[in-house]
């Protein structure tokens, strides 16, 4: 048994529009995200936590920007064959840990949401999933509302 660590992050910028995707849940808000996919930073943070612990790239390689298949993707199902890659690989998730930067809106109302999302497309308990966010206290990108980033930490282990 081998315990493997890998971290991510990810940023997007703000644009007008109706919700936030994050960690796979829309969440009311007068932007959204903007990317290639569907700009789910959460969930982009937590793809590369996931492919570094597994010394598999970044998500930039799996899912390139420059692929037209990609435009407007799911993020969850980009997790998910992610996913899958590890357990064929012959790992598989331990838990993970993940903190969302943004100024607004509150993400306490929609973390269990995000939680159970996760979870479900990672394969493991719920409680094995964490969820925190902080602001940019007015400060950069974040502070003045400009994008959102987020940050994960992702444990996995050997079969073997």
């Amino acid at each position: 048994m081998t315990a493997l660590v890998g971290i991510g992050y990810d940023s997007h910028r703000l644009v007008d529009g109706n919700s936030l995707r994050l960690g796979g849940v829309d969440v009311p808000h007068d932007k959204r995200l903007d990317g290639h996919s569907d700009a789910d930073v959460l969930t982009h943070a937590v793809i590369d936590a996931l492919l570094g612990a597994a010394g598999m790239g970044d998500i930039g390689q799996h899912f390139p920007d420059t692929d037209p298949r990609f435009a407007g993707a799911d993020s969850m199902q980009l997790l998910d064959t992610v996913v899958g890659e590890i357990v064929a690989a012959g790992m598989h998730v331990v838990n993970v840990d993940c903190t969302v930067v943004l100024q607004t809106p509150k993400v306490a109302p929609h973390r269990e949401a995000m939680r159970a999302r996760l979870a479900g497309c990672l394969g493991i308990p719920q409680e094995r999933v964490n969820v925190k966010a902080t602001t940019g206290e007015g400060m950069g990108f974040v502070g003045r509302c400009e994008g959102v980033a987020a940050l994960a930490i992702a444990a996995l282990d050997t079969d073997t």
